[in-house]
């Protein structure tokens, strides 16, 4: 809007996407003190709309990308066109699908140990997972609790060599083959232990921990554009992401396969997943979408 367009942010299912599941944010920038996710969305929010930005709270269900401009269907039958995209729908934390656990979600339960680590300094917690990203919190959270325990459902991890090498060598990381997570147990004031099942013999036993980081993997929200865009093998969507070759001998950093939609966000980031680089990929495609559409 600052460039004198006229943008519309449809929010989808989940407005503000998993920040307003998360409680205190301390590693966004420009914030002495923790924020609540919830607040800062709506900030965000306040702030576009104080531009003169509209929000449609509205959920997009089909799109049209064959040609310019393109067109949008949404849940409540409205149908929107425009010259240019910017996908940014996020994608969501793989859950274990107990009621325990979205009970404690934001209160001792969480999928992002370089978001919520913190909070957990000097305590007891534990990693459920066997491949790269469960290894990869535990290797993080080793640095900043008393103890990690891996719970793994199998007896041999899926990560990466050299991230098992590390791990064996980390004395104070315990690993629980051939376990489950059965139940979450807390108090008001959040997670006080984690129930674990043998996957062999059926046992339970209870880990006092003060944390459980879920990290059995992520899922793009993406599944609207499967037909319309290239997407990776795991739903995440392919952005062109270099500055040679092509038609004019750039790509916009942003762009998919389709010119003229761009996508920023934890939709195309496997990686990093921080609510600071998906603001930073989002301002990288509006800059995208501005020149893009200046061009014809």
């Amino acid at each position: 809007v600052r460039a004198n367009l006229a943008p519309l942010v449809i929010a989808g299912l989940q407005p503000g996407g998993q920040m307003t599941i998360t409680t205190d944010v301390e590693n966004y920038p420009g914030f002495a003190d923790p924020v609540q996710g919830p607040w800062l969305m709506q900030q965000m929010q306040q702030q576009a709309e104080n531009l003169g930005v509209k929000v449609a709270q509205d959920l997009v269900t089909a799109v049209d990308f064959t040609t310019p401009p393109f067109a949008i269907t949404c849940d409540s039958g409205a149908t929107h066109t425009a010259q240019s995209i910017i996908i940014a729908t996020g994608a969501v934390a793989r859950w274990l699908g107990l009621e325990s656990e979205t009970r404690f979600q934001g209160k001792g339960v969480s999928a992002c140990a370089t978001c919520d680590g913190f909070f957990y300094r000097g305590k007891k917690v534990a990693v459920i997972g066997g491949g790269n990203t469960a290894v990869e919190e535990a290797l993080y959270l080793a640095n900043i609790c008393e103890s990690v325990t891996l719970i793994h459902r199998r007896d041999a991890l899926r990560a990466e060599a050299v991230l098992q090498q590390r791990l064996f060598k980390t004395a104070n990381v315990k690993i629980m083959w051939d376990h489950v997570a059965a139940e979450i147990l807390g108090d008001p004031k959040g997670v006080t232990g984690l129930q674990v099942k043998s996957t062999t013999t059926g046992k339970t036993e209870t880990l006092d921990v003060a944390g459980v980081f879920v990290a059995i993997g992520h899922d793009p929200a993406t599944q609207v554009f499967r037909n319309a865009i290239a997407l990776d093998k795991d739903g995440y969507i392919i952005t062109k992401n270099k500055n040679n070759g092509g038609d004019k001998g750039v790509y916009p950093a942003t762009q998919t396969s389709i010119s003229g939609v761009f996508a920023a966000g934890d939709c195309v980031d496997k990686i990093y997943r921080q609510a600071v680089t998906a603001a930073g990929m989002g301002c990288i495609a509006a800059l995208d979408a501005e020149k893009y559409l200046a061009s014809i």
